[in-house]
């Protein structure tokens, strides 16, 4: 384990953890759609002078033209679904909530390696963390009783955007190899706010939101997107979809800490129930964590 992926690590948790937070305060004022087509553009066009500034003008328009496949691939089933999703979810559920049931990522990575990779093997244990990460999602989409249906809705929509980001970690990494980070990183951004937009059209608020949820988008996009993009395909680059999607076992922790000091949020017991199986459940299903066969006497 190496300082730098320690660093890129520790970044994703925190900026990504907040961004749980960010989007529960944002998403009061503004409808889904609508804030995360100002996310994905705002950071497009932050991320695109770092690309014209580090290739050259003609260069990175070059390879952005040539990055428009893959970019509405991932700036759709990475970006645009995804982010949506949590901030509907985020309507009808807590931060921290939304926090943990997006910690399936790397059991939806471990299923579709298993059905598209011949070469990857389930074993006793991997079966066991997934059917535990499952159970965990169960006890999660009832740790909000008071929000009835809405709430089982509104977790069940952070899992379906987990499937989404499983399915763009594995089509980024196969890109990565070929494409740069900053490039996918750029054309993903406004591609997803291209693919967006008609639906955030009819979701544009009709006064200006209150100065919270204004700073709250402008923290999800600076930091929560743009910078964090750069940083997520520069880990897939050096270490691979299984290793950088690792990040998920910070973000329930981190999340929750942030929900209830800075939200007021209520720390329940299911909810830790829930975090209490999901976060083993992923260790098993993803094979960081083996369990020892004792060799016989």
């Amino acid at each position: 384990m190496t300082r730098s992926y320690v660093w890129m690590l520790a970044f994703l948790a925190a900026v990504w953890g907040a961004s749980y937070l960010f989007i529960k305060v944002a998403v009061d004022e503004i409808e889904p759609a609508a804030m995360i087509f100002f996310r994905l553009v705002v950071a497009g066009c932050l991320l695109l002078p770092v690309l014209l500034a580090r290739s050259g003008v003609r260069a990175g328009l070059r390879e952005l033209r040539g990055a428009v496949r893959p970019g509405f691939v991932l700036g759709t089933i990475n970006a645009a679904i995804p982010f949506t999703l949590i901030a509907w979810g985020e309507k009808h559920i807590d931060s921290g909530i939304a926090a943990i049931a997006n910690a399936v990522v790397p059991l939806f990575v471990v299923l579709l390696a298993i059905r598209f990779r011949p070469s990857e093997r389930t074993s006793g244990p991997r079966l066991a963390g997934l059917l535990l990460g499952l159970v965990g999602v169960a006890v999660l989409a009832g740790a909000q009783p008071e929000g009835g249906w809405w709430a089982v809705a509104g977790t069940l929509a952070v899992v379906a955007a987990g499937l989404s980001y499983a399915c763009g970690s594995l089509y980024g990494q196969l890109r990565v190899a070929e494409t740069s980070g900053t490039v996918l990183a750029t054309a993903s951004m406004l591609c997803g706010a291209l693919v967006l937009a008609p639906v955030a059209a009819f979701q544009l608020p009709h006064e200006l939101p209150g100065w919270r949820a204004i700073a709250s988008v402008v923290a999800l996009t600076v930091l929560g997107t743009a910078v964090a993009q750069l940083v997520l395909f520069r880990m897939l680059r050096l270490h691979g979809s299984a290793r950088t999607s690792l990040v998920t076992y910070l973000l329930p922790p981190t999340a929750l800490l942030y929900g209830v000091l800075l939200l007021d949020e209520r720390l329940s017991l299911a909810a830790l129930a829930g975090l209490a199986l999901i976060l083993p459940g992923v260790a098993l299903g993803s094979g960081a964590l083996r369990l020892r066969r004792e060799s016989p006497a």
